[in-house]
């Protein structure tokens, strides 16, 4: 039994250390450890609540637009206060501008060299000019001796299958990738004044007042990620998956799957009517519950905090608190900054997978119909057709991201098109000044999606000020310790029955990894 430890993992946003123990050419067991501690909890307490939504943008990187919204629906929800429909249109199309940057990014720049044999490309016949400059560019690269990022990939390894031609292709497609990244950044500071960490959305609506013009620069700027979606990510996604269909059979995870919804509904701003809905699926069937952020439970037996952080509390418990208490890595105790969040005492994978699933099982979601199609049109293509389960595997997060990212470019351009009829029938309303209102005592909680995941903030005012802050970001769910019983969490699960072909070279290990965002 080989015992294998890959620290750092590369290619994501954040600090993550995990170990596995391989045994006849699997995994048997795998223990995650987030080495981070971000600690916002503690340094958002004690300030006027104004400021927390501009603080806890900067949990996150990647995903910062989703964490200002979180907060910011948190102290709407303490405040009492509604935003008016054009500021809840305009911070769909922030959100979409960033679902669509965090995806692409994903696939093409932290994911696709799991699978794409850059070095092979050399070996390619280019089937255009365009494709011959960029081997010729990779040749030149490499000739250097000088491979940068490249360097220490896991090149010619056996479980690397596409075909040369194939690998130059995607390697193309990763340069295009880069621009489009910039391009949703961009059309969501056309909004936002900047990305990361826009300024527009605080509690009561936002502080931008678009001109058609703004309104017709973000859909020009979003119309080249659009279709960079429609004609190069999916096809991409389908032309890669049938090399990879055995990806299907492993990393199944725990089998319970969360989502607080995401991309409102202007009319009904009701969360099982979102574009992605709220809810959850237990033990794998394919059944969908209504689920509420009061029902969360943290834990920290396997944490680096004290006992009074977890104990099964409620984040927006009146005792709820954050206080570190590091020891060191030990896998037979306490190994990593994530809580164990929990519902029902059952550990939930977040993410893409779990809001595709939730919205495939949820016929009365005003999208229904898209990810029926959706998600019917690629099983059939895979040659599995009227088989959803297989999606609950390493391949079904990876596909799950395409065929999202699809849903969410139509979710755009219908809430653009909604916007503008709303701006020509002389709706003008962008804010409701009750959110300069901060009441002198008050709890709230704000449940959203972040690309990567299920996302709340909860807050709790005291004397005008925060008196307490908890934020449960999808790492504290995907990414969880054992919990109080054992179980392990989702990636950890995930990571057991995966085929290793190299224990030197545990490519398989990261594949499984990066299929959950981290």
């Amino acid at each position: 039994m080989a015992r294998i430890v890959v620290d750092p993992v590369t290619r994501i946003e954040g600090h993550l250390r995990v170990e596995v123990e391989v045994d006849g050419g699997k995994v048997k067991d795998a223990w995650t450890t987030c080495t981070l501690f971000r600690g916002f909890e503690i340094f958002i307490k004690d300030r006027p609540p104004l400021d927390a939504w501009h603080i806890a943008h900067r949990i996150c990187g990647v995903c910062p637009t989703s964490h200002g919204h979180a907060a910011t629906m948190g102290l709407e929800n303490s405040f009492n206060v509604t935003p008016p429909g054009n500021a809840v249109l305009i911070r769909n199309l922030m959100e979409a501008a960033q679902q669509l940057h965090s995806h692409v990014l994903w696939f093409y720049t932290l994911n696709a060299f799991d699978y794409v044999d850059v070095l092979s490309a050399l070996s390619a016949q280019p089937s255009t000019p365009a494709l011959k400059t960029v081997q010729d560019r990779l040749k030149a690269f490499a000739d250097s001796g000088q491979l940068g990022f490249l360097d220490g990939g896991y090149w010619g390894h056996p479980a690397m299958k596409l075909p040369p031609e194939m690998n130059l292709e995607l390697t193309a497609h990763y340069l295009q990738a880069l621009a489009i990244q910039a391009k949703a950044a961009q059309a969501l500071a056309v909004f936002g004044g900047k990305f990361p960490y826009h300024m527009s959305t605080p509690p009561g609506g936002v502080t931008v007042v678009p001109s058609l013009q703004d309104i017709e620069n973000f859909e020009f700027i979003m119309k080249e990620v659009t279709d960079f979606v429609r004609n190069v990510f999916v096809p991409d996604v389908l032309a890669v998956a049938p090399y990879y269909i055995d990806h299907a059979t492993f990393g199944k995870g725990v089998g319970n799957f969360l989502s607080w919804g995401v991309l409102e509904d202007v009319d009904s701003r009701d969360p099982y009517k979102r574009a992605l809905p709220r809810g959850a699926i237990f033990g794998g069937q394919l059944k969908v519950e209504q689920v509420d952020p009061s029902e969360v439970q943290e834990y920290v037996s396997h944490s680096w905090y004290t006992h009074d952080s977890g104990a099964g509390k409620n984040p927006g418990s009146n005792n709820a608190t954050t206080a570190p208490q590091y020891t060191k890595v030990d896998t037979n105790d306490k190994y990593t900054w994530a809580k164990t969040a929990q519902i029902k005492n059952k550990p939930m994978e977040v993410g893409t997978l779990a809001r595709m699933l939730i919205a495939y099982l949820s016929p009365n979601a005003p999208y229904y119909a898209t990810v029926k199609s959706l998600v019917d049109s690629t099983l059939q293509a895979l040659g599995s057709a009227g088989k959803p389960e297989i999606l609950i595997s390493a391949l079904g997060r990876i596909a799950t991201k395409a065929l999202e990212s699809v849903l969410i470019a139509d979710k755009a351009e219908a809430d653009l098109a909604r916007l503008k009829q709303n701006i020509k029938d002389g709706d003008n309303n962008w804010f409701n000044p009750k959110g300069h209102d901060v009441p002198d005592a008050g709890a709230g909680v704000g449940a959203w999606e972040a690309p990567r995941g299920a996302l709340a903030h909860w807050n709790r005012i005291e004397g005008g000020k925060i008196a307490s802050y908890q934020a449960v970001p999808a790492s504290n769910w995907n990414f969880s310790p054992r919990n109080d019983q054992g179980q392990r969490g989702p990636v950890e699960e995930a990571l057991v029955g995966t085929p290793v072909a190299d224990a030197a070279k545990p490519l398989e290990v990261l594949r499984v990894i990066h299929t959950f965002d981290p």
